[in-house]
């Protein structure tokens, strides 16, 4: 596993892991590496220090977020991020069948967020179904 410091033509800042160095280049030639602020596909490494262990008796590490909002804009992002995140289940790719049973009442109703592809979303608003597309890019589980 390798862990890059990865930059979008916006200026958002993140890290993330790759099983190698062409794993990465397979995934961000491919439109897959995204902006977790703002989804943006223009992404490359950034400038990266080499990671050193600390010493045995310093003090733990908090899990910070990987990058701060710089602006008003991207503090009410991630406020709403929060809020949605706290407040609903994650469905990962199962959120269009969900959302549709829901619609259809063959589950109970509940707040929930995930991934749809284009034509999934597409249906899912000609059925009639409410839902309604989120302004950042869900965190992906990698391991």
């Amino acid at each position: 596993m390798i862990r890059y410091t990865l930059k979008c033509d916006q200026g958002h800042q993140f890290d993330s892991w790759f099983k190698s160095a062409e794993s990465y280049e397979t995934l961000r030639s491919g439109g897959q590496v995204t902006c977790i602020t703002c989804g943006s596909g223009k992404i490359e490494k950034a400038l990266m220090a080499p990671t050193v262990r600390p010493a045995r008796n310093a003090a733990p590490q908090t899990d910070a977020p990987l990058t701060k909002p710089e602006t008003k804009a991207e503090e009410a992002l991630a406020a709403m991020r929060r809020e949605i995140e706290e407040n609903s289940d994650y469905v990962g790719m199962n959120f269009a069948s969900e959302a549709r049973k829901m619609h259809t009442g063959d589950a109970p109703e509940r707040a929930i967020h995930g991934e749809a592809k284009l034509e999934e979303a597409r249906a899912l608003l000609e059925e009639g179904v409410p839902v309604m597309p989120l302004p950042f890019v869900p965190k992906r589980q990698t391991n």
